[in-house]
């Protein structure tokens, strides 16, 4: 890559749990170019993979999944918490440090047979890719992939995705 994505990422101490360092692409949101860099890496691994469809959970997944889904040419799906989906839905449950919590998807959201790539700015604990993962394929569609801008490897989230590839720019 041209740019060095490192500059990009703001750290903050201590959240969410003491002893822990958090990683944010808010600095890179700011940087148009070293956005667009970024998303175009993940663009390029997307179309390696002959992705169908992007779907990612809530408002992070968005803001990665979207320029992406644009430019291939496809849809982006959100997988939402309970409430924020009319209709007829599909739910999967994930674990937090203080319970369990659920994501949704329509139920027409994906068709059967579709490729699905996973986006997210942040793999952390894993918990909303394994979620919305199942969600993908309790509609049918294949998983080929999740990809994300940034990796906090001490938080162990691909031990829950250990079974897809998995692209991250920066690891932390």
């Amino acid at each position: 890559m041209a740019l060095d994505l490192h500059d990009y990422i703001a750290s903050y101490e201590d959240f969410p749990e003491p002893g822990v360092l958090f990683r944010d692409i808010s600095p890179l949101m700011e940087d148009g170019q070293a956005y667009h860099q970024a998303t175009d890496e993940i663009v390029k691994y997307a179309k390696e993979k002959k992705v169908d469809l992007i779907v990612g959970p809530e408002a992070r997944g968005f803001i990665v999944g979207c320029p992406v889904a644009y430019d291939l040419g496809i849809g982006f799906v959100p997988a939402r918490k309970k409430g924020k989906l009319p209709g007829k839905t599909v739910s999967a449950s994930y674990g937090l440090e203080y319970g369990k919590s659920s994501l949704y998807l329509h139920s027409d959201a994906v068709k059967p047979g579709q490729r699905v790539l996973i986006t997210d700015d942040l793999l952390a604990t894993g918990g909303t890719i394994e979620a919305t993962i199942k969600l993908v394929e309790q509609l049918g569609g294949i998983v080929v992939g999740a990809a994300f801008i940034v990796e906090i490897e001490s938080l162990k989230g691909r031990e829950k995705i250990k079974d897809y590839d998995i692209l991250s720019l920066l690891k932390y």
